[in-house]
């Protein structure tokens, strides 16, 4: 196997024996194979020039099962692969052993340079490819909402189509355009999420979030999807089952909708990486409803898991059935008594941001804001994420921290106090909720008349796995200028494309937490 998709990869080059994650080099087979299958679905919807919902929720949900900690289930990847190559040769018109081409694909084990044989050219696919797979996820979630583009699938099927040595001349400079453009439809797929979610649950509010826990049964829900959620508080209405959120899962408590459900009653851990320390200790079932499940040894007879994630030998919840996972939580004691705990402050969402800009504008020109730090993105196991909370911490204080994403979590219990009317801290939510953060900037530069780049706001950035990727892409197709970027720099990334990106668009790595600091208010 080889696998350098996501920051932990083995060495900072990949990973050849298993995976950082966990992942089997049976499963990483299977990965390959669905994706080199999907690019047969893609070239049968670009020929056609269709998309149809249908085919473009199996794009979406392909890809997204090849994201890092969603389905190490090489059993259900092979399915899936297959499912996909005989969708694809019906697009096309002719027959297929489906089994037979999967089993094909499977046979062929790529090396580290399968992309091409330029470092280069591979890199930048490889780049192209992660983009996609973010979008994808964000693209599947917002259709589990309603929300569908057949412009978007289609798009994305024409990038994914494109590869070295398929008749179209490209040199560097033509494979970032590209991985750009992927930038410019994962901004689609993330407004068409904030669509979903919001006119599916209510624009996410201002909300103290308890750390404590209920005496009773409980359940706990891991990952990132709403849809899901709602439909576990719907089934487990009047059983007297208090439900927990996980990790990303934490500013589900700010939407309306959701917040409305009287046995929706905390929130319970921290960020993904520490689910094997956490979990084993909470007194009921687990739901995982998208990445990031690793493995759940010691605990596995209670988890459950919806949608693309999968791992061998744990219930199944798909489909929006929680039947098991109910009877479980009645089968278990749940938490034997109550407990006040403390609170997170989370929904400062996309309309609460807007709502705010004006006043934000007020105290930029009156200079009692002096400058707002975006400090977001992934969290993981490395030391050096450490980093992120020493940056917040130094922040000026007449600045302001807007956050997303589970790496909060280093920093997020921190009482950095008010500035004015403002939180000192702005928990703006998910990865998935990155629109958000995206769209205040915009506001923020429409009103003064420049560009992003030229506002007093910096952006902090640290990723894990292929949703950061699509984000990153997104900021630059968007010309916004200086990301920092860490813990540290892909290693799917060449020396000539890190080179290229910093001369573009002043991509740096983070280093020293008070000479970025410096840096950023200087710059």
């Amino acid at each position: 196997m080889f696998c350098n998709q996501c920051e932990q990869t083995a060495n900072g080059k990949g990973c050849t024996a298993r995976g950082a994650c966990g992942k089997s080099p049976e499963a990483a087979a299977a990965q390959d194979a669905l994706i080199e299958a999907l690019r047969r679905l893609a070239g049968a919807m670009a020929e056609t020039g269709q998309a149809s919902g249908a085919d473009g929720d199996l794009l979406c949900f392909g890809l997204f099962s090849t994201l890092t900690n969603v389905n190490f289930d090489a059993s259900s990847l092979k399915a899936l692969a297959a499912r996909v190559l005989a969708r694809a040769a019906g697009l096309a018109g002719r027959d297929c052993d489906a089994g037979a081409e999967a089993a094909s694909l499977l046979a062929q084990a790529p090396s580290p340079d399968r992309f091409s044989a330029d470092p280069d050219v591979c890199s930048a696919m490889q780049i192209l490819l992660y983009g996609l797979k973010g979008t994808a996820a964000y693209a599947w979630h917002a259709a589990r909402l309603g929300q569908r583009d057949s412009a978007l699938a289609l798009g994305m099927a024409k990038l994914l189509c494109a590869r070295d040595g398929d008749g179209t001349a490209r040199g560097l400079e033509d494979w970032l355009d590209l991985a750009l453009e992927a930038g410019r439809l994962n901004l689609r797929a993330m407004e068409l999420l904030d669509r979903g979610a919001t006119r599916s649950f209510g624009d996410p509010v201002p909300t103290s979030v308890s750390l404590g826990h209920r005496k009773g049964p409980c359940i706990l829900v891991s990952g990132h999807d709403l849809a899901d959620l709602h439909e576990l508080l719907e089934q487990t209405r009047g059983k007297g089952i208090a439900v927990y959120t996980h990790g990303e899962m934490l500013p589900a408590h700010s939407y309306p909708k959701l917040k409305a459900f009287a046995h929706l009653a905390g929130h319970y851990g921290t960020a993904w990486q520490n689910q094997r320390r956490e979990l084993p200790g909470f007194p009921g079932p687990v739901v995982f409803t998208t990445n990031c499940i690793q493995n759940p040894s010691g605990y596995a007879d209670r988890v459950f898991t919806c949608g693309p994630v999968q791992w061998p030998g744990v219930g199944s919840a798909s489909g929006g059935d929680f039947s098991a996972v109910i009877a479980k939580a009645l089968e278990m004691q749940g938490f034997a008594g109550e407990e006040a705990g403390g609170a997170l402050l989370t929904g400062f969402g996309r309309q609460t941001l807007l709502d705010a800009a004006p006043a934000l504008l007020d105290a930029v020109k009156a200079g009692a804001v002096k400058h707002v730090f975006l400090v977001g993105g992934c969290d993981g196991a490395r030391q050096s994420r450490g980093y992120y909370a020493d940056f917040v911490r130094l922040a000026p204080k007449d600045s302001l921290i807007v956050t997303l994403g589970c790496g909060k979590f280093r920093f997020n219990s921190l009482d950095l106090g008010r500035l004015g009317s403002f939180p000192r801290l702005l928990d703006a939510g998910q990865c998935n909720d990155a629109y958000a953060a995206v769209a205040l900037a915009l506001k923020l530069a429409e009103a003064l008349g420049c560009t992003v780049s030229d506002l007093p706001l910096s952006l902090v950035l640290s990723w894990y796995e292929q949703k950061a990727v699509a984000i990153l892409l997104t900021l630059l197709a968007l010309g916004v200028k200086g990301v920092r970027l860490g813990p540290t720099l892909p290693a799917f990334a060449s020396p000539a494309i890190l080179g290229a990106l910093a001369e573009r668009f002043g991509l740096a790595p983070v280093a020293d937490p008070e000479a970025d600091l410096r840096a950023c208010l200087q710059g």
